[in-house]
């Protein structure tokens, strides 16, 4: 019955368009007040103890430390570098946007920043420089997604939480399958821009010039050394590391780069609380939606109602791999993995399949979903930059999500992609 209430009453809500927040706070509501399954009172404390948690200080700082780089002039030095790289390969416009938006991404931790950091400057070139508006602005918002999957990332710090996961763990696991799809993408973009005949720069980068851009960028390529190895060093706790990157994002706008000022902290740090405010809203309602769960047994019931389709990983995953990228076109990531993280976890530690790995892999789904309709997050924002309508961004986007699920079927079946790194730092 209770369980009834709450997917049942947040489904309806999500379908008449309730922010995902309210819809499950409302749901618990609902289930509350139509049975006994918990006082009122115990929703509050439950909600406030959710969010007060050391780990999850992580998320608004890491938010903090991505608007800091992004306004103090990060994004265009990582252009210049990725294009003194690449920029006269066929399609070379197309490649720099997605190498400068997987650098970024080692920077931001979310991929609706890194489609406007780095959309606004490259959206615009490749279409100076006669590249079709659509593939252009596809090609960003798909490059965006991977601002999740390589660390820092906020769905994988959301994920550690639930989970109990090493934070740290996934950060590093995050890395290759990261490059991995990048390098997919690459690989359209090339083959697109042959065919259409989308040309680089005419000069050949000189030595000169790569190593100048590569010391102009040096002190933004550094930050996610800087955190991960402070990690891994033992230095800091992921949350400490957060920390860390604002202080540094701070000293490198302020005084080496110069391009952020004081005043415009106070915009940052309001933007930044906003965000994260919507995050932990989430967070502390889907704490109380996953206790109802559990009360309910029904962690317990999906494992062995998945282990009795079949108990056989590799078609396990397959199975999740599906659900996942189907509730990804509708459901925004954090929320996702709070929901759905918890009823799922059980199921895989009874497979055997290691938990750092299977984080990796819901969240690339979920990241998916960014560039899948009706959600779409990535594909509204690079929209709204062109003023473009969604119908023609989709069309143009078909290649990149059909690669993104081809090498999500590369990492979901080949674990080594996601832990060879985490178990060489580990020592396992």
């Amino acid at each position: 019955m209770v369980s009834a209430l709450l997917f049942g009453g947040f489904a309806v809500l999500v379908l008449i368009n309730v922010p995902i927040a309210f819809a499950l706070g409302m749901a618990i509501v609902i289930a509350i007040l139509t049975t006994d399954v918990m006082a009122m009172q115990v929703l509050a404390q439950r909600m406030f103890t959710a969010v007060d948690s050391f780990p999850l200080m992580a998320v608004p700082f890491f938010m903090i430390a991505g608007s800091i780089m992004e306004k103090g002039g990060i994004s265009k030095r990582l252009i210049r570098f990725a294009n003194s790289l690449i920029g006269s390969l066929p399609g070379g416009l197309a490649l720099v946007t997605i190498m400068a938006s997987m650098f970024f991404a080692a920077i931001s931790g979310s991929s609706p920043a890194t489609v406007a950091a780095i959309g606004g400057i490259m959206i615009p070139a490749m279409v100076r420089n006669g590249y079709d508006e659509e593939f252009a602005t596809a090609t960003q918002a798909s490059a965006g997604y991977i601002g999740v999957i390589i660390p820092p990332s906020i769905p994988m710090v959301t994920y550690g939480v639930v989970t109990g996961a090493s934070i740290g763990g996934m950060f590093m696991g995050g890395f290759i399958p990261g490059i991995f799809i990048g390098l997919m993408m690459a690989i359209v973009a090339f083959f697109t821009s042959k065919k259409k005949n989308y040309r680089g720069r005419s000069e050949k980068p000189s030595v000169k010039e790569v190593g100048t851009s590569f010391v102009d960028a040096i002190w933004a390529i550094l930050m996610p050394v800087i955190i991960l190895g402070g990690i891994y060093g033992g230095v800091f706790t992921p949350t400490e590391a957060a920390n860390v990157a604002v202080v540094y994002g701070l000293f490198v706008g302020l005084f080496i780069y110069k391009e952020f000022r004081i005043r415009d902290l106070p915009q940052v740090l309001r933007a930044s609380a906003i965000n994260a405010s919507l995050v932990l809203l989430i967070v502390s309602a889907a704490s109380v939606f996953g206790l109802l769960l559990t009360r309910e047994n029904i962690p317990d019931a999906a494992a062995n109602l998945l282990i009795s389709i079949t108990d056989n990983p590799f078609y396990f995953l397959m199975l999740i791999n599906v659900l996942l990228l189907v509730v990804g076109t509708f459901m925004e990531t954090n929320a996702a993995i709070l929901i759905l993280a918890p009823i799922l976890y059980p199921a895989v530690m009874q497979m055997g399949i290691d938990p750092i790995h299977f984080g990796i892999v819901m969240v690339i789904n979920l990241a998916i979903g960014m560039i899948t309709p009706p959600l779409g997050v990535n594909l509204f924002v690079a929209a709204s930059m062109r003023q473009m309508s969604l119908e023609r961004l989709v069309h143009a986007n078909w290649k990149y999500l059909f690669v993104s699920i081809f090498a999500l079927i590369v990492i979901t079946y080949f674990p080594q992609l996601t832990l060879w790194l985490p178990n060489l730092l580990m020592g396992k």
